[in-house]
């Protein structure tokens, strides 16, 4: 794969967490929600931000 393609991936992805922590930090979850939905957006980075766009906690 082109180290160009692979480089601009692993900004894209890391743009997308930052955008989910911070959505996630905004919402009107409780703390404990609000750490278990990072840690599965950082632990399962792909499949962790599908879930968290699906199903994840919305701003109030």
């Amino acid at each position: 794969m082109n180290t160009n393609f692979t480089g601009l991936l692993g900004v894209l992805h890391l743009a997308l967490v930052v955008w989910a922590a911070v959505s996630i930090l905004g919402s009107g979850a409780s703390q404990g929600q609000k750490v278990l939905w990072i840690l599965l957006v950082l632990v399962f980075p792909v499949i962790g931000l599908i879930i968290w766009f699906l199903a994840g906690p919305k701003k109030v």
